[in-house]
């Protein structure tokens, strides 16, 4: 097919509209750059349609659900024999999904961003094809920015069939409650979906590779969460390995392996649904990286420079398909940080301070280092409270979890701060902000927080660090 010739030059074309892009796009716009973003589905990328979102609505109906079976009644807020309508919980996830998306429509027509829809090729720094249902057109830019994001990992040898053998996508809209549920994979994902369908009434299984759940976390703050899912019925399996998964007859029989301490193990679990959570890979598909020259690693991560850009001038990249922590809001900020550079200006990303977060209830929520970084190197100490001793939780009857706050035994720089508990996910902006400020312990011991509050915690941990403690 002969290359059509150019059309519009554009100062900017953004590859993908999820939140680092559609962000990106919105930046560049406002420092008066003429830009173009390329989605070759939906505006909002993953995380708006089907991850971040979605997830979220149907964590926050599973929970209230729960709340209503299991805690209420002492309240005295009675219902008998309340219901799940699945159908009307999709109905809602939907609906909010549309919304957002029609949001992100919006703001690019307010910032004269044109969309072009179609698969996006890049033919040289210059230039990039679209491709869609109407046919090929090539534009020309000065600068491309590849913010395409990331998909779940399929295992080789048991590959996702879209009915019982589900990816996290595919996880977020069932037909029906499972009445058992295998998730592969204990990080984020498999914790938060697994989550969900045990509220909603199904019997769920963690198998994970590793000793415990959510790798990157503290591990006291991990295990900690993981005793309070046993407690709502959720079990898992460690050191354990799936091998196959075979379907028969609506059901799923998963063939595994595991360590112990008396050696080897073997075993057949069955379910109705099998949910694969292992991780996230790169989308760099048709894209043209190779021929482009664009350099990337073994596992397909985009490489880039402290700029975000490859080695490629003009062609940048930012979030999921560059690795490292695969957040939105860390995408957002790249994102904001290459166009900033790309207009001259001094972008810049603190990781120290990017915070994360686990959207189960309790939520847990951690920023800076855990423990075990911190210990590795210096002296350190760490203060805690428990949401026991909190009035607002006890107001709440949500007194689950506690904060830890981790500091410099010598200089009193704030480390790390991880809360587990109610509300977390809000609680844990206070101490970003802090470490991206440089704040000491002594800082936020001192700060006021309003009685009574949740926050209430993060200070009396703080002051606990400095032996200040005055409620415990």
């Amino acid at each position: 097919m002969p290359m059509t010739m150019p059309q519009s030059n554009f100062d900017l074309i953004v590859i993908g509209a999820g939140p680092g892009g559609y962000t990106a796009a919105i930046r560049a716009a406002q420092l008066g750059l003429k830009v173009a973003c390329v989605e070759r589905e939906f505006l909002g990328g993953t995380c708006l349609n089907i991850g971040c979102i979605p997830s979220k609505a149907l964590l926050d109906t599973s929970y209230r659900f729960y709340d209503l079976t299991h805690h209420l009644a002492h309240r005295g807020i009675k219902a008998t024999n309340p219901t799940i309508d699945l159908p009307t919980v999709m109905t809602f996830k939907d609906d909010v999904v549309k919304k957002m998306t029609n949001g992100v429509g919006y703001l690019f027509r307010k910032n004269k961003i044109e969309h072009l829809i179609g698969q996006a090729r890049i033919l040289s720094p210059g230039n990039v094809e679209v491709k869609s249902a109407s046919g090929a057109a090539t534009y020309s830019t000065k600068n491309i920015l590849i913010a395409t994001g990331s998909a779940p990992i399929e295992l080789p040898k048991i590959p996702f069939d879209g009915k019982n053998i589900l990816s996290s996508t595919q996880g977020l809209s069932l037909p029906e409650i499972p009445k058992r549920l295998i998730v592969i994979g204990g990080g984020y994902i498999g914790v938060e979906l697994g989550s969900v369908w045990n509220r909603l009434g199904s019997e769920v299984l963690v198998l994970e590779f590793l000793p415990g759940i959510l790798p990157p976390s503290d591990r006291e703050m991990a295990t900690a969460l993981q005793k309070s899912l046993e407690k709502q019925g959720m079990k898992f399996r460690f050191n354990t390995s799936a091998d196959t998964a075979v379907a028969s007859n609506g059901k799923v029989k998963v063939n595994y392996h595991s360590g112990s301490e008396t050696g080897p193990e073997t075993g057949v679990e069955e379910a109705d649904k099998v949910l694969i959570a292992v991780g996230r890979k790169p989308v760099t598909d048709g894209l043209g990286l190779t021929e482009a020259g664009v350099q990337q690693d073994h596992r397909g991560f985009v490489m880039v420079s402290p700029h975000y850009a490859t080695r490629v001038p003009g062609i940048y990249a930012i979030g999921d398909v560059i690795g490292g922590a695969m957040l939105a809001h860390k995408a957002e900020e790249e994102g904001v940080a290459a166009v900033e550079i790309m207009a001259g200006k001094a972008g810049h990303v603190n990781y120290k301070a990017c915070p994360a977060v686990v959207y189960t209830h309790p939520e847990l929520a951690q920023v800076g280092m855990t423990e075990e970084e911190a210990a590795a190197r210096g002296p350190i100490k760490i203060g805690k409270f428990p949401f026991t001793a909190n009035g607002r939780a006890r107001g709440m009857d949500d007194v689950e979890g506690f904060v830890k706050v981790i500091g410099d035994a010598k200089t009193d720089r704030l480390l790390g701060v991880h809360v587990l508990g109610a509300d977390a996910s809000t609680m844990i902006a206070e101490a970003a902000m802090a470490i991206e400020f440089a704040a000491s312990v002594e800082d936020i011991g001192r700060a006021f927080h309003a009685h009574p509050t949740l926050p209430e915690a993060m200070r009396e941990a703080a002051l606990a660090a400095n032996h200040l403690a005055r409620q415990m």
